[in-house]
């Protein structure tokens, strides 16, 4: 005697299935992190999913959901299991060897281009790139600037170089590789913003982060060496020799480091007009400060600034 005929799992029940798997494994947002990896083992957006609520979920989809709902229930970020992550609108290839972009650092976004709306061409360098979401989203912003982004990681800028691809701006942002600022160093340059994401967690509370931080993404994004404000401090030291007069340096800050951030700012050093702006949930999340306008380190003696294309 032949065994039974199965129905197949209707999307629906697959749904539901996963969630339940996922909160039994203690995953937050289980029931968003099902639905986001069943419409990715299908290919639908969201609106066609609930179109076929009612319908059979084909053998090959059932799979690969099953595979994926594994991976996250292993702990790792859905944007590693599925490979790409919205940011600024923008939809942005990630795996594990750039940070995950964050729904906050889009303030720091948000915060370069008002600095620069009433500056033409302005010339923008992105610090510590990682996927590129900062400086890729700046260049589709503002189709007349131009950007430089440097990282300290080959791997990285190989993933920002894609999505640099992606979003059609590979021309206007030029990708360096080194630490912070030192692919610019022995170079003149007119900057108006040096902005950066940072690793900004401190080594002696790194153990503590949630496991899909501390055992996926890459710890030289994360942890600062040192102590939490280190690469701060030495952005704050480095800025002003790429920096134009009156430029800005914009930073992202981890919650309740603004004030140490803003101290190191204000201490003698070149910097004035030190502003502090809020993310969404009311964290100080973005410290600027700009540099005065008296300096001459940017601009030779007939004010003539080099183009970025030459850094």
């Amino acid at each position: 005697m032949e065994p039974p005929t199965v129905p197949p799992m209707r999307v629906a029940d697959a749904w539901h299935a996963g969630r339940e798997h996922l909160v039994a494994l203690g995953v937050d947002e289980a029931g968003i992190t099902a639905e986001v990896l069943l419409r990715h083992s299908v290919g639908w957006t969201r609106a066609e999913l609930y179109l076929r609520w009612h319908q059979p979920l084909a053998a090959g989809a059932c799979a690969r959901y099953q595979a994926l709902l594994a991976e996250r229930g292993a702990g790792r970020p859905v944007a590693y299991v599925i490979g790409h992550r919205e940011f600024m609108g923008l939809d942005f290839a990630v795996d594990e060897r750039v940070l995950i972009p964050r729904p906050e650092t889009e303030l720091l976004v948000e915060t370069v281009l008002d600095l620069v709306r009433d500056t033409p061409a302005p010339t923008i360098v992105d610090v510590g790139t990682g996927s590129g979401a900062i400086a890729v989203s700046i260049a589709a912003a503002r189709p007349d600037a131009a950007l430089v982004a440097t990282d300290l990681s080959g791997d990285a800028l190989a993933v920002a170089e894609i999505n640099a691809a992606r979003h059609g701006v590979t021309g206007r942002v030029r990708f360096l590789q080194g630490d912070l600022l030192e692919p610019l160093a022995r170079r003149r340059s007119c900057v108006h913003v040096v902005a950066s994401n940072p690793p900004y967690v401190d080594p002696a509370i790194a153990t503590t982060l949630p496991r899909e931080i501390r055992s996926y993404e890459p710890a030289l994004a994360v942890v600062a060496p040192g102590y939490g404000e280190s690469v701060h401090a030495r952005l704050a030291d480095q800025a002003p020799g790429v920096l134009a007069p009156g430029g800005w340096l914009v930073m992202e800050v981890a919650a309740g480091q603004a004030e140490r951030v803003v101290e190191l700012l204000k201490r003698p050093t070149p910097y004035e007009d030190v502003i502090v702006r809020r993310d969404g949930i009311g964290w100080e999340r973005v410290v600027a400060a700009r540099l005065r306008g008296v300096r001459g380190s940017t601009l030779d003696v007939s004010g003539t600034c080099v183009e970025p294309t030459t850094v």
